[in-house]
This record gives C-alpha cells, structure tokens and sequence, in this order.
C-alpha cells in the first residue's frame, strides 16, 4: 500500500486520489512535477524528492509542463501523463500551430501588473481570457501598491467581470491578508516581467525562495529573474507556482475565455437587433449605444474586437473547416474586387 502523505503538500488530496488512482499502471506511484528542466524534471513522489527522468519528445508522453501529475516506475521514470483538470495555454512563441503550456493542474491564478507603473488594461483582458479558458479562477492583483501614486481599482474591476480585483504590497504586507484567505488549491502567478511575481510569491511563501531583482529604472521595465516554472508547498496549504515574466501573451483557441472577460458585451450584444451585429455601426446596436451614453468604453470594445480576430486566426491555423472557410472568404473578396476593377475599365490586379 503506497503511502501518500509525502504527496499531501504537493497537491495530492482525497478529490485528486479518486480521480487518478484507478488510472495508475500497476508497478507505478503517483508523482507531481515541480520544475521542469530539459531531458529531465524535479518531482514529488511518496517516497520524497526525486528527480524524475522524462520521455523523449517524440514519445508518447511528451510535454510535462510544471503542475502535471504523472506516475513513475521506480526508477522514477515518467510513464504516464496522467489528465490534466486544467491547463494555462497560450499560442507558442515559435508561432508554430500548437500552443504552449504554462502551468496545469492549477485552480486559481493571480494576474500581477505592476501599480507603480501605468496599468495595461488590455493585456489585462487578455490574460482574463488566458484565465477564463484554463477552467481557473482569475484574481488580478495590482502589485507594488505602496509606491503607487493612485490605484485604478474601479477600472480594472470594470474590465474583469466575475473575477476579484486587490490592490497589495508584498514590501508593506498590505493586502495579504486578504489575499491569502482567497487562494485555493494549486496558485499560479503569470504578469509581464517587473510585476514584483516572485516577490510576492516570497511573501506568500514566508521565505525568500524565488530570487528578485529590481526594475529597469529608465523604463520601469523588469528583468526576467525567474527563468523556470517551480510548484512550491504554501505554508497553510495548497502549492504556489511562479513563472517567468511573460513578453507576449498570445492566445490560444480562448473562444470561453473571451466570452466570459467581455461578458458586459455578450450581454449588450443579446439585445442588439441583428442576432450576428458586428457593433461596428449597424442600426440599434445595444452595444453602441452603451458607448453613446458612457456604459461602456470604445477602448474596450476595439479590445473585444482584436481578441475576437486573434481567436478566429488561431481556431483557422487548428481546424481545417475553419481553415476552408477562412480561405474561401478571402477568395470571394479578391473576385469581387478583381471584377470591380474589370467594370471600371481599371486594369489593376
């Protein structure tokens, strides 16, 4: 009978034991990843710390990512990948069609942007959208609050429907407390470098685990001191993982995510009088007019918009109907276009 209680700060609770161990091959032990390195992993196993030996990129098991759960031999070889309750994904930096997994298994997600510098508001929604499609539960967090000179708390709370919004200060513990009655299960932290991610995963933690730096202070722009994933025991339970700083935050097939970061304009668009309205002018608009009497933002709309575009050109890379479609619009417009020409003598092409 293999004891789990090793596995127990890692994760491993009543709710996930029925949910794998009828899936575990028989001579295997359940094991978490904690950090991931290139042709091997660190792991959590029943029997302690290991460090895990991981399939080639070609075998059937590929792709462990920081969070999974998997089971090992006993030579702490990766044998399964056992299913992931959710998984973080966003479109791979080589722009190839398939996308990159930034942390599974995670139940709740912590958006930092920085406070003493001005707030992003649209890479905010995207990561929203990230978020949302995961099956994990976003809190934004506006960081470094005691060095900022005003907090826009009620404008991020504006664009982030369904989600908490805090403002903290791991230097002043202002906010934690707050913070750490909310976390839940596994915890990712994801933000653009500077954030101030691995300083509060370190007042989380209560120890200086993650290494810091300070911001570039030309630009307030952070350097990328945290370069690994690592999954980390929080001290009143549950894990924490921290990721390096994110350069770019591509989506990855979010059409759920979107939905629920713009659910105010799902909701307007409900009571638009065409059922397929663009909201680009068309009559009796609901969303339009939300913007004509200040309910809603033009910025956040043209938001809308461009995630909506970048979801339908990764969802047309992946699935070939989509793809057909795609191509066979633009091919009705470059004939339209060519005989527009033809009727106007014009002999442009």
């Amino acid at each position: 009978m293999v004891d789990h209680d090793l596995l127990v700060p890692y994760g491993w609770t009543e709710a996930v034991s029925a949910h794998y161990t009828s899936m575990i091959e028989e001579d295997c032990v359940p094991a978490r990843v904690i950090r991931m390195d290139r042709g091997a992993c660190d792991i959590a196993t029943p029997n302690g710390l290991a460090r895990g030996r991981c399939p080639r990129a070609d075998a059937e098991v590929s792709g462990l990512c920081t969070g999974d759960w998997v089971s090992v031999d006993a030579d702490y070889a990766v044998r399964q990948l056992l299913p992931r309750r959710s998984a973080i994904m966003r479109s791979s930096a080589s722009g190839r069609s398939q996308g990159q997994v930034l942390a599974a298994n995670v139940d709740t997600v912590l958006i930092c942007s920085a406070a003493d510098t001005q707030v992003n508001l649209g890479r905010i929604e995207r990561m929203l959208a990230l978020v949302w499609e995961s099956a994990a539960q976003p809190i934004v967090l506006l960081t470094k609050a005691d060095a900022a000179a005003y907090l826009p708390l009620d404008e991020v709370r504006a664009i982030a429907p369904g989600a908490a919004v805090l403002a903290v200060s791991a230097d002043t513990g202002a906010g934690l407390d707050v913070l750490h009655a909310m976390l839940d299960g596994t915890v990712a932290l994801i933000g653009p470098s500077g954030a101030g991610k691995s300083t509060l995963a370190n007042a989380l933690l209560g120890a200086e685990v993650f290494a810091t730096n300070t911001v570039r202070n030309a630009d307030k722009k952070g350097r990328h001191t945290t370069v690994h994933r690592e999954l980390r025991p929080l001290p009143g339970g549950g894990t924490l993982i921290d990721t390096p700083g994110l350069r770019g935050v591509g989506l990855w097939t979010a059409t759920t995510g979107i939905d629920k970061t713009f659910s105010d304009i799902e909701s307007l668009a409900e009571q638009c009088h065409f059922r397929d309205c663009g909201h680009r002018g068309e009559p009796d608009c609901a969303v339009r007019d939300a913007i004509d009497n200040g309910e809603l933002t033009q910025r956040r709309l043209d938001s809308y918009h461009k995630l909506e575009r970048e979801n339908e050109w990764i969802l047309a890379r992946t699935d070939k109907r989509l793809q057909a479609e795609r191509e066979r619009y633009w091919r009705d417009i470059t004939k339209r276009q060519r005989k527009l020409y033809r009727e106007r003598g014009d002999t442009r092409r």
